[in-house]
């Protein structure tokens, strides 16, 4: 089991307390209290961070109020007979002004629908740091430290990746086990063509693997999928797509993906 289901495990087993949604409430109660405390009581750097997340958090509510308010917005009613001839770029004045409401919602579903992938593999065994990392050590002999890593596991590195300096190096990522391209199976076409990868989306074991560009099975990864020739909506030609690794690659020595489509 992966470590971090034991809460939802301990939950299905065992139920939640009987004043659960009274504490979330009072919790929630709490937050403007403390946000308010905090905002008079920080100084220097954390005080600037603070007031700056305070501000983005603003901005996007007043977003949101904005489009709530312009949903319903309606323009004039139009008269029966116009007494003087109106030109014909202002005869859309009369009509309802919804667009904007309409198309921040069509926005926020596309939004939600990319968010949304029904992806082939749904869950996948997790992978602890002792599996992925090998302890390398360091230094002279009496005073050896074992801060650095090397990754066990295949990685993806961009075309621009420079090392850093040994010193500096936490982070080992052999040559040996860094991959460039994946053998991507489309789902609707049943076609299998190997895409060079353009970068890591997501590892759902460990953010930190994600950053790493750590491959394994149930990695979601960009690929370059121009000469598919799949086509957006607006008739352009889609140039990145989002796949699912389906095998071990350390096991198997290739990458076998699907495409999310």
């Amino acid at each position: 089991m992966p470590q971090n289901e034991y809460i939802e495990r301990h939950r299905k087993l065992h139920g939640r307390r009987l004043d659960t949604e009274e504490r979330a409430r009072k919790k929630a109660a709490r937050e403007g209290h403390k946000q308010s405390e905090n905002a008079q009581n920080l100084r220097g750097l954390r005080a600037k961070l603070y007031a700056k997340e305070r501000h983005h958090q603003k901005i996007q509510m007043r977003k949101a109020i904005k489009q709530h308010e312009e949903r319903n917005v309606k323009g004039a009613p139009a008269e029966k007979e116009p007494s003087d001839p109106i030109p014909s770029y202002l005869l859309d004045r009369a009509n309802p002004t919804t667009a904007k409401a309409l198309s921040s919602q069509i926005k926020n579903k596309r939004a939600e629908k990319a968010a949304r992938f029904s992806v082939p593999i749904p869950k996948v065994r997790g992978i602890s740091e002792e599996e992925l990392f090998k302890v390398v050590k360091t230094g002279k002999k009496i005073q050896q430290k074992g801060w650095k890593r090397v990754v066990t596991k295949p990685t993806f590195v961009g075309p621009d990746f420079t090392r850093r300096p040994v010193k500096y190096e936490r982070f080992i990522r052999p040559m040996g086990l860094r991959y460039k391209k994946a053998n991507v199976t489309h789902p609707t076409l049943n076609v299998t063509v190997q895409l060079p990868i353009l970068g890591v989306k997501k590892n759902p074991s460990n953010p930190l693997y994600t950053q790493l560009g750590v491959l394994t099975k149930g990695t979601i990864i960009e690929v370059n999928c121009s000469d598919l020739g799949i086509v957006t909506a607006s008739g352009k030609i889609a140039w990145g797509r989002y796949a699912q690794i389906t095998n071990n690659p350390e096991n198997d020595g290739c990458l076998n993906a699907v495409l999310l489509v």
